[in-house]
């Protein structure tokens, strides 16, 4: 029994004797990796610091040291991704106004695709959507300024400035031989993000052009308001480039009862959060499509993606921007900033958005219905009716008083057989919201 114990005692004594000079030897190899890690980043503070200073001594030109550190960290920031940005002083300030108060624009947002300063989308109503600005568009030129290697900050610096003062464009079209000069005239940028027309009887469209702070609001008060009679709803998310994230997640809300909308991951935990549904928000389950294209990006690829994973509803028209990632302002100074990103979004699948974009369920490229109409087309019970018409058109006589008014004044608040003609994307969605109409009884 003795031996036993001995032989016991022995093998606990060996034990701990080997954790011992494991966790020495780990805590070793962790200490020489740290010694290590801290040796590299003094000798590559030490490198930087060297060249900043042969550069300060031997360029041609005469350059100061906060001219030399500002490029060093505005080289850094672009190199990160098409994201991040460093923001001098004057940048910083432009911010802040931008957020904070009024200013004049052209109403378009931009992205960096593929290298290109690209026309995610002109905002509905806005001097660039007037002017005929499209998504996809790229820009080649603001002013007489080439856009080749500049960043979006930059860009928008550019276009914005003084309401009323005009600016010139070039831009590079698809389907365009040569480039396009486009002239627009800076204004007020003023935007109505929610607009409710009926189609038929019993489907409820809305449109949302941007996600600002009132979306999920005003687009739940649209859906109450007809809910006695919509039997369907097409949400329409083309050109829409995004906005406020709790916006998206409080709008997916409105349509899904559980289960996640949204999630970001970054290199943090404390980056890390996931968007979660309501039962409580849910305020209809009818039947949807939703259309979308090259001009939808962030928050409403976020929605789109959301409700198709959910299989919530049948996503229509093309693939969108692919805008996926998150940024914040970390200031550095009091007159100075960091614009980074730290996350990336992802479905609640797990896909990501970030350069992949949300595919359609159905692909539908823009365009028109081509139709040929029968003017004198009529049946038995309209012949009086119809030639009564033709004499007023031969005697110039007609009862009809103010006709366009009350036409454009209809077209405010439906969709015509003749506007769903004209957008055969918006058509498809009729009819197939219509098939799914049928089909849930």
């Amino acid at each position: 029994m003795k031996n036993k114990r001995y032989i016991t005692l022995g093998f606990t004594s060996v034990a701990v004797a080997l954790s011992i000079l494991f966790s020495t030897a780990l805590f070793a190899s962790s200490s020489k990796e740290e010694t290590k890690k801290e040796t590299s980043r003094l000798e590559s503070l030490a490198k930087f610091t060297k060249v900043i200073s042969i550069v300060e001594e031997y360029n041609v030109d005469e350059v100061n040291i906060e001219e030399l550190m500002d490029k060093a960290l505005d080289g850094m920031l672009k190199n990160l991704d098409a994201h991040s940005n460093y923001l001098t002083q004057k940048d910083y300030k432009k911010l802040k106004v931008q957020t904070n108060g009024e200013f004049g624009g052209l109403g378009i947002t931009v992205g960096i695709r593929d290298g290109a300063l690209t026309v995610i989308a002109p905002i509905e109503g806005t001097p660039a959507d007037k002017a005929g600005l499209e998504a996809g568009d790229i820009v080649l030129k603001i002013n007489d300024k080439s856009t080749i290697s500049m960043t979006i900050d930059e860009a928008v610096s550019f276009m914005r400035g003084k309401v009323g003062t005009p600016i010139d464009l070039t831009i590079v079209r698809e389907g365009e031989s040569r480039p396009l000069s486009i002239h627009i005239v800076r204004g007020i940028i003023s935007i109505q993000s929610v607009y409710a027309k009926d189609i038929g009887n019993d489907v409820l469209y809305v449109r949302v052009t941007s996600f600002d702070k009132k979306v999920a609001r005003d687009v739940a008060k649209a859906i109450k308001k007809k809910k006695s009679t919509t039997k369907g709803i097409i949400l329409d998310l083309r050109n829409n480039p995004g906005g406020l994230l709790d916006q998206a997640v409080d709008l997916v809300d409105l349509f899904v009862d559980n289960g996640d909308i949204v999630s970001q991951k970054g290199r943090h935990k404390s980056d890390a959060k996931t968007y979660t549904a309501n039962t409580s928000t849910t305020v209809t389950k009818v039947p949807m499509v939703v259309l979308i294209n090259g001009g939808s990006a962030s928050a409403s690829e976020i929605v789109s993606g959301a409700l198709q994973d959910h299989k919530r509803a049948v996503l229509l028209g093309e693939k969108t921007f692919g805008k996926g990632s998150v940024q914040i302002i970390l200031p550095i100074t009091n007159k100075e900033a960091i614009k980074l990103t730290i996350a990336r979004y992802y479905l609640p699948s797990g896909r990501t958005i970030q350069a992949v974009g949300v595919t359609p369920d159905i692909e539908v490229l823009p365009g028109e219905v081509k139709t040929r109409k029968n003017e004198f087309a009529i049946k038995e019970a309209d012949l009086k009716k119809h030639l009564e018409e033709e004499l007023e058109k031969v005697d110039g006589k007609s009862d009809k008083k103010d006709s366009k008014e009350v036409q454009d004044k209809a077209k405010k608040d439906i969709i015509t057989p003749d506007m769903l003609n004209k957008d055969i994307q918006l058509k498809e969605a009729v009819d197939i919201i219509k098939a799914l109409m049928i089909i849930k009884g």
